[in-house]
């Protein structure tokens, strides 16, 4: 076997050793059979906040389990596939193993990164909300372009989006934008994603086609489960409500449907503005709850930079992440280092190598560059 393939074996074979250690393998499929007993509980349903809890532990043991066994069958396989064709010389057989060892070894990678998706809310729905900053008409153009790239991302992962409110720019692109994004480890992938991202391009609407640095915030945090209570007193809160705007047209709402809620002693700020006032009011408040608990886990944990205090302004000196489309091609994020040149495929949501890297970084401290190269 070439020392190639033998040092992707070694690296197949560490995710796997990662994989059973985070799964707690020696007990895992017996706690799997325990949850399917449980879910065919005809009484389980009587309570739907704990129902959805089970059965939400019960698909994601399963799916690790299942996941762990098709990487290992597939490695043993393979390995199996690369002997029988050196011992009897037949190269296609080993090209063919040997190019099915590479997709293992990303598949590997792949579910090494999601192992580490054991953060409290991880698991959980995801709040996004998408601000333009310093740079007027580029800026909400580009708070449009990144929006438009987060949705991308979430519909190629099977996930379900919904519009909770929108403010259009005055002459493009938008304001600001709040999303819901529903889907299993929605918020463990996203959240890396908070901070200022910035845009160098030439501008679409600066007539001597000169250069534009542009600046839009991200802000992500998790949507909470219904039995984790947070208080919030009366006089904490001012809700406001307003008239929502709009493209126009026989679908804008001329009524003062929209809700702003702010919570005094944060300063945290929900809007909704997408349904009726009665919805609006409780979307809004669902959000103020979710911003306290992640501004509160965060303090908590100190697992990640506590973002929401050091955030600051939409401009230079606060990005997390470079997007140059002119003089060259090329994204990249100013954590990890982590850069490519398919500034594209990017704005079209390829954002997968930009999560992990920040994903691993957050868990070891570490670059994945790094952390291999102490190896």
């Amino acid at each position: 076997m070439r020392a190639e393939i033998t040092s992707l074996v070694e690296d197949i074979e560490k995710s796997l050793e990662l994989l059973r250690h985070r799964l707690n393998w020696e007990t895992a499929e017996f706690r799997l059979e325990e949850l399917n007993a449980m879910s065919e509980n005809p009484d389980l349903w009587n309570d739907p906040a704990k129902a959805q809890k089970l059965m939400r532990e019960r698909q994601q043991l399963a799916d690790a389990i299942d996941g762990y066994k098709s990487l290992a069958q597939d490695l043993t396989d393979n390995v199996e596939l690369i002997a029988m064709g050196e011992a009897e010389g037949d190269k296609d057989v080993i090209t063919e193993a040997e190019t099915a060892l590479r997709e293992v070894h990303g598949r590997a990678q792949q579910r090494e990164i999601e192992a580490l998706l054991s953060g409290e809310a991880d698991g959980n729905d995801t709040y996004l909300e998408v601000n333009s900053g310093a740079g007027g008409t580029e800026s909400c153009d580009w708070a449009s372009m990144l929006a438009r790239m987060y949705v991308r991302w979430a519909e190629k992962h099977g996930y379900k989006v919904e519009l909770m409110s929108e403010s259009a720019g005055e002459e493009a692109g938008i304001k600001s934008a709040t999303y819901q994004i529903k889907g299993q480890n929605a918020y463990g992938w996203m959240k890396s994603e908070s901070g200022v991202h910035r845009l160098v391009r030439i501008s679409p609407y600066d007539s001597a086609a000169r250069r534009h640095t542009s600046f839009s915030s991200v802000w992500v945090y998790p949507v909470i489960d219904d039995n984790i209570e947070i208080e919030i007193a009366a006089n904490d809160i001012r809700i406001d409500t307003y008239r929502s705007s709009g493209a126009g047209g026989q679908h804008v709402n001329t009524t003062d449907s929209a809700v702003r809620i702010t919570h005094i002693p944060t300063g945290i700020v929900v809007t909704s503005s997408e349904k009726s006032q009665h919805q609006n009011r409780a979307n809004a408040m669902a959000a103020l709850k979710s911003r306290l608990y992640d501004l509160e886990m965060r303090k908590r944990t100190q697992a990640i930079q506590d973002q929401h205090d050091a955030k600051g302004d939409a401009g230079w000196g606060n990005q997390i992440r470079s997007y140059v489309l002119q003089p060259y091609q090329m994204v990249k994020d100013l954590r990890t280092q982590v850069e490519t040149s398919d500034t594209q495929g990017v704005l079209d949501g390829d954002l997968d190598q930009f999560m992990a890297a920040a994903l691993a970084m957050d868990v070891t401290g570490k670059t994945r560059a790094e952390a291999n190269a102490e190896e």
